[in-house]
């Protein structure tokens, strides 16, 4: 009985053993049941790789990135290579063509409405007007871009190209208003009813007119003014000059003038190196002189009286065929002088003015810039025209400004006094410009010009100030009442951009020479004269000689009289020669300073 009880005891204990090492069995023979086997593991793996995308490094999923993108990139250079071409194809293969996509597509984005006939006129006291004429065939065959447009009347824009710093290129817009803008379809008749008509009747009611031509060399002063140009002959009548004459001579004919017995005189003369030249009789030289009413007068000028068209054409040929020209380097036969045509109204058998009519075609304004040549006499031109182009500005802006008249800072504003002093005084000023993106800062240069000249405000004539009572502080009369204003300088102080302080002193040295210069020429003109005199005088003298009895006492005396005015004579113009010479020194050592400076 106790064995049992014992042995009841154990068992469980056995049991329980048996129970662990099962259990433990079971989870092992679990976990291996579901643990895949090595070629399970090989199997699984095979069959993912057959059915999807296996995973990749980052190096080569940055590989492959890389790739697509330069083929994107390659297929992006393709289109652009295509447009390219295109757009250069479609210029004809030109150079600039950025320049003219740029241009074409900001041109897109404007409203064009030129100018057309049949638009009121406008009448202004000043009116300064732009013309633009078309790319002649020089400039297309170097394939020229024309950067100028004109979207209405009153605008006008430049397309100036430039490039940056990384040499990108860019478009610099400039706008620009003015009166009148004509494009390059505007005939010259179209050009002269908005601008030189209304100041021909103007001038029947006792007006001074005056109408300017400005712009570089070559930009159409001449074809607007004197008219079209078939081959080497021109067509005067479809010219400024033309129109206004056929106006002018309708008018004397009509029942509203025929009563007031006028007649026309016409002059015509050059200003060439601050000297005036007569284009009707052969290029004599005329003095500029003022009298002691304050008048300027050119003594000397050939005024001829005309009675039709035909003549006066006449006279506009011959006269433009004598006109000083030279080459320059945008013009083979560049006009080098102020061309002055004056159309003069008088009542018959009297001298009284009853009314004028100016046309001034300008020398080339980029003749004006050349101030630092190595060449006196192109040094000479250049600062002439540079000064009459300031002072002409300063002259048309002090119209409408209670300013002092700078009109004594050239020859040329001189002998335009009476078209600057006055009640009744109509301006126009067409300027010029060619479209050509070689020419863009000439072209600047006259739209700025014009600009300038533009901005205005017209005041009532009662109230200008007469250019002789507006003294400036510091100026004393002399010569008898008549004041010496120092123009120049009032210019430079008006224009110090365009004047330095070095230019001002070339300027003023040479016309201190021109002075000199024509101080020595007068002078020389009396020894001329006295020896015209003396030689007959000497010869006589000395045929007294040949008498056997003649007096000895009353030739050694007249003897000495006469070579004694000789000697004075000679050494007043030796003098002035040593003058002259000096001043032609210090004109050598200004330039060069400028030419210096300008180099800086």
């Amino acid at each position: 009985m106790v064995e049992p009880a014992t042995e009841s005891r154990t068992q469980p204990k056995a049991l329980g053993k048996m129970s662990i090492v099962n259990n433990v069995q079971q989870q092992q023979q679990q976990q291996q049941a579901a643990a895949p086997t090595t070629a399970q593991v090989n199997t699984v793996t095979n069959n993912s790789v057959a059915g999807s995308i296996p995973r990749k490094s980052s190096c080569v999923v940055t590989v492959g990135m890389m790739e697509e993108n330069r083929i994107k990139q390659r297929d992006m250079f393709k289109v652009m290579r295509e447009k390219k071409n295109a757009l250069m194809n479609q210029d004809g293969g030109n150079p600039n063509w950025e320049f003219i996509n740029m241009i074409r597509e900001y041109q897109s984005t404007i409203d064009f409405r030129p100018l057309v006939e049949g638009q009121p006129v406008d009448i202004h006291q000043i009116t300064v007007c732009v013309r633009k004429r078309p790319l002649n065939q020089k400039e297309m065959t170097r394939k020229e871009v024309d950067v100028v447009c004109i979207p209405n009347k009153n605008t006008l824009i430049v397309h100036e190209p430039k490039a940056k710093v990384d040499l990108t290129k860019y478009l610099d817009n400039q706008k620009f208003r003015f009166d009148y803008t004509f494009d390059e379809t505007c005939s010259n008749e179209m050009v002269y009813m908005y601008t030189a008509k209304p100041l021909v009747q103007a001038v029947f009611e006792g007006a001074m007119a005056t109408c300017f031509a400005y712009g570089q060399t070559g930009s159409g002063k001449t074809h607007t003014m004197g008219g079209t140009f078939n081959g080497r002959s021109q067509d005067s009548n479809n010219g400024i000059y033309g129109l206004a004459t056929r106006d002018i001579f309708e008018l004397l004919q009509s029942s509203k003038y025929r009563s007031n017995n006028l007649v026309v005189s016409a002059s015509f003369y050059e200003i060439y190196c601050g000297n005036v030249f007569d284009l009707l009789s052969n290029k004599n030289k005329a003095r500029v002189l003022e009298d002691g009413k304050k008048q300027v007068q050119v003594v000397g000028l050939t005024e001829r009286e005309v009675y039709s068209v035909e003549e006066v054409q006449a006279i506009i040929s011959s006269g433009t065929n004598l006109r000083t020209s030279g080459q320059t380097a945008a013009n083979s036969n560049s006009s080098r002088s102020h061309a002055i045509f004056s159309l003069t109204l008088r009542v018959k058998g009297t001298t009284k003015v009853h009314g004028k009519f100016s046309f001034i075609d300008l020398a080339g304004n980029e003749r004006g810039a050349d101030t630092v040549s190595e060449n006196r006499r192109t040094r000479s031109e250049s600062s002439e025209i540079n000064k009459s182009l300031l002072s002409l500005k300063e002259c048309i802006r002090a119209l409408g400004r209670k300013k002092h008249l700078p009109y004594r800072g050239s020859v040329l504003t001189k002998v335009l006094r009476d078209s600057f002093i006055g009640k009744n005084i109509r301006t126009c000023m067409i300027a010029m410009i060619a479209p050509g993106m070689t020419s863009c800062e000439h072209t600047l240069n006259t739209l700025r010009y014009a600009y300038r000249v533009k901005e205005l405000a017209v005041i009532d004539p009662d109230e200008r100030v007469d250019p002789e009572e507006d003294l400036i502080e510091g100026d004393e009369p002399v010569n008898g009442g008549v004041h010496n204003f120092n123009d120049l300088e009032q210019l430079r102080s008006l224009n110090e951009n365009e004047m330095t302080m070095e230019l001002y002193n070339q300027h003023k040295a040479i016309s201190d020479l021109q002075q000199k210069e024509e101080e020595v020429l007068d002078n020389h003109q009396r020894v001329n004269e006295f020896l015209e005199r003396f030689l007959p005088e000497a010869k006589e003298l000395y045929n007294l000689t040949n008498l056997v009895d003649y007096d000895q006492d009353a030739y050694c005396k007249r003897g000495e009289e006469l070579f004694t005015q000789l000697a004075e004579v000679a050494n007043s113009f030796k003098d002035l020669m040593s003058e002259f010479r000096t001043k032609l020194s210090q004109e050598e050592m200004v330039s060069q300073a400028a030419k210096l400076s300008h180099r800086k």
